[in-house]
């Protein structure tokens, strides 16, 4: 019997439920340290590790033409853009672009384009670009995305920038991939036991933040998933065979967050924004991407 799906949905209980979709599936991941973690729990599951720097559009395409070039791996079922950096203070890429921006969207948009061929070999391809409830926190900056050159920085602007355009990329990509079979997703961990946060004191600048946004997470307690909790939306949307009819949205707690509750915001949703970043993505890593 499937669990009731739920905030505290823990991915080890779907690993079961959905079994069939996940057995035999190759699945591109891109997060840290965890190729022998997975060895120890199944030494049966083969692993192939990739050095990938999203920081850098140069590592970005040579880790693509590594994944391109892989002939023992003809397809992709899943690509997992998990990994990401929060609230770090300001800096600049090697492309000249404000790190968590280049980071978190730009390195994952021209990864995820670049081997678009390997995932759309796959029988039911997924993209799943994982974003975070921090998108309240900053809508696209069109005309100032780096902030002006850091004078005009805020940390968790800048996160919540770069967790929308998450968003935004998991809508366009199922407007203009979606006919081709890809289903394309976005979603909210939720507040995880992880090392993302380590370089942070407290989270009071992210209080604040909330406060000075009217955002009804001020009066939130801190409340954070274990790992194997945190997992779960991960799972849903990667191997869920319900969600045909939902390409392009952005999930919460292994259920589609509720727009008329503040769990996915305008800004985030929007499609206009979603061409808007495309084209401006496209331009920032110097590359247009076709999908005829």
């Amino acid at each position: 019997m499937a669990p009731q799906l739920s905030r505290d949905t823990k991915g080890s209980d779907l690993v079961t439920v959905f079994a069939d979709q996940i057995k035999g599936k190759t699945i591109l991941v891109t997060v840290q340290q965890t190729a022998d973690a997975i060895t120890a729990a199944n030494p049966s599951v083969r692993i192939k590790t990739l050095e990938l720097d999203l920081g850098s559009f140069k590592n970005v395409r040579s880790a693509a033409e590594t994944v391109n070039g892989w002939e023992d791996v003809p397809h992709i079922d899943v690509l997992m853009n998990n990994a990401g950096i929060m609230a770090v203070p300001f800096s600049l890429t090697e492309d000249g672009l404000e790190s968590q921006f280049g980071t978190n969207h730009l390195g994952p948009f021209l990864f995820t384009n670049s081997i678009m061929g390997k995932v759309l070999a796959a029988a039911e391809p997924r993209v799943v670009t994982v974003s975070s409830d921090g998108h309240r926190l900053g809508h696209i900056r069109w005309s100032d995305y780096n902030f002006n050159n850091g004078k005009h920085y805020n940390k968790w602007h800048a996160y919540g920038q770069s967790k929308t355009a998450n968003c935004l990329m998991a809508i366009s990509l199922a407007g203009k991939v979606g006919s081709k079979g890809l289903l394309s997703f976005s979603l909210h961990p939720g507040v995880i036991f992880t090392n993302l946060g380590t370089h942070l004191e407290n989270f009071d600048s992210l209080r604040e933040q909330d406060i000075n946004v009217g955002s009804k997470l001020m009066w939130a307690d801190f409340n954070p998933k274990m790992p194997d909790q945190g997992v779960a939306t991960h799972m849903y949307t990667a191997f869920s065979p319900d969600l045909t009819g939902l390409n392009g949205r952005y999930f919460n707690d292994c259920r589609l967050a509720d727009q008329y509750n503040e769990e996915v915001h305008p800004w985030a949703t929007d499609k206009i924004d979603a061409d808007r970043l495309w084209t401006l993505s496209e331009k920032l890593v110097g590359e247009e991407f076709k999908y005829e």
